[in-house]
């Protein structure tokens, strides 16, 4: 049976490979995701 600890857990363990993967990443992706979003900032 899974239960919702189990279901907890690997939540957890997705979340933390995620920030794990983020962390890991050169900045240059980051200015280009900002880049964009200000790009669609001014659309509006």
């Amino acid at each position: 049976m899974y239960s919702i600890e189990m279901a907890y857990a690997r939540m957890r363990e997705l979340q933390d490979l995620a920030n794990r993967s983020r962390a890991h990443q050169s900045p240059e992706p980051r200015r280009t995701a900002a880049k964009i979003r200000v790009a669609r900032a001014k659309k509006r």
